[in-house]
């Protein structure tokens, strides 16, 4: 999917939010959404995720199948927490047995399991958190956008969305996200866009392997002779141990599905040592 000269104004003759838009979004790509408040960035996922349209140019490509996490969940609907998203599951083409199995495991995952027979309107702002992230996700989408969505979450459940997107990007989706805290997936992101005035700019990367943020060490030995999965989560960094095993170094965001790769690998790898760091090390891994 592609923006070509994509623009967005309020109204006939309103000012323009966003003008002017090229880019496209490559699979298995974890892509940041940067910019002051009020210059366009919820109106650039909107125009990804398929609701909003443009005023001008136009979106090319087939859409992927898109779920999105919109910055104000509507939880005024006539639905309990499992019956919505049984409901969304259903729009997404799963089965009703499907639905509800993936719909009782995100919200345990979430911890709102039990909160499944609680209506929309009577959940806290932070369980209706938990739901307006678990319908994005039991569908398994292409291209996930995610507005603000670990805002009013609790720390696990936090954590437990970090994981999810590694685990989507792993899969070959496309993550769009917008967070307020500067280190939210910090060094995971293999792409940065920042909004400006009505444009969209691409913001520069430091190399693989140099970003900030919370990283993860992994050595590793395997059968001899056996070669690495291919395309493995995260693009981590090689080097080799002192031990002559392999070290991986990743994001920490992507080592849960890195680890899971290198585990269901066929023959699978031994996992022999795992460091977090709180940055990345200056002296290559």
């Amino acid at each position: 999917m592609r923006l070509r000269g994509v623009g967005r104004r309020y109204g006939l003759a309103g000012p323009w939010v966003l003008r002017g838009v090229d880019l496209g979004l490559p699979a298995r790509t974890l892509v940041r959404v940067e910019g002051a408040n009020g210059t366009g960035k919820s109106t650039l996922l909107r125009l990804l995720a398929g609701t909003d349209a443009p005023t001008e140019g136009r979106i090319t490509g087939s859409r992927p199948r898109t779920a999105y996490v919109p910055e104000r969940f509507p939880a005024a609907l006539p639905f309990t927490a499992a019956g919505y998203l049984v409901h969304l599951g259903r729009i997404h083409g799963l089965r009703r047995a499907e639905a509800a199995a993936r719909a009782d495991e995100w919200l345990t995952r979430f911890g709102a399991a039990g909160h499944a027979r609680t209506p929309l309107a009577e959940l806290s702002k932070g369980t209706s958190q938990k739901v307006a992230v678990a319908q994005a996700l039991l569908a398994e989408p292409e291209l996930l956008v995610l507005d603000e969505a670990w805002t009013g979450l609790d720390t696990a459940a936090r954590d437990e969305l970090d994981r999810a997107v590694a685990a989507r990007v792993a899969a070959g989706s496309t993550v769009v996200f917008v967070d307020h805290d500067p280190r939210r997936l910090a060094g995971a992101a293999g792409s940065v866009l920042r909004v400006e005035a009505t444009g969209v700019v691409a913001a520069s990367l430091a190399p693989s392997g140099t970003a900030t943020g919370p990283r993860v060490r992994i050595e590793v030995s395997g059968p001899p002779g056996a070669p690495l999965p291919d395309a493995l989560p995260g693009a981590p960094v090689y080097g080799a141990a002192e031990d002559g095993t392999l070290r991986l170094t990743v994001a920490a965001a992507h080592s849960d599905a890195l680890l899971s790769a290198l585990l269901t690998a066929r023959p699978p790898w031994h996992i022999t040592r795992l460091t977090a760091l709180s940055r990345t090390p200056d002296e290559t891994p």
